[in-house]
Formats: C-alpha cells, structure tokens, sequence
C-alpha cells in the first residue's frame, strides 16, 4: 500500500499515512488532531546495485543512427 505524506497548516509538523490510492486525495487529520492539512508531492527512490554490462565487440559498435539513417 503506497505511503502518502502530508504537513498540518495548524502545527508544521509533517506526517506520513498509509492509504489505497484510490483515497490518495481524501482528506488526512495530522497526529495531533488536526484536520487542515495537505498532501505533498513525494519524489521516489529507487536504489540497487544492478548496472548494465558494457557493450562489447558482438553489440554491434561502430556508426550510430541519426536521423533515421545509418552513418558510418
């Protein structure tokens, strides 16, 4: 279930709430009661350590497209 984070304009402080997506926009009282609060916009992390193998010889190498044509 996605985690929502919301700031109370009564207090300041900020919180986080688990809820469906579908009760994303509803509203979201803060910890201490308040019910004037609004939801924030949060950037996703990704993290791994996955990294894509170096291209070799057999990955074709040489002219790139431009264009939709080939050069050399």
């Amino acid at each position: 279930m996605p985690r929502y984070e919301y700031r109370c304009r009564t207090c300041g402080d900020t919180f986080e709430k688990s809820r469906p997506m579908a009760e994303s926009s509803a509203p979201a009282a803060c910890p201490a009661g308040h019910d004037d609060t609004v939801k924030l916009l949060s950037t996703v992390a990704v993290g791994g350590s996955a990294s894509a193998p170096a291209p070799g010889p057999s990955a074709g190498g040489g002219g790139g497209c431009c264009g939709g044509g080939c050069c050399g």
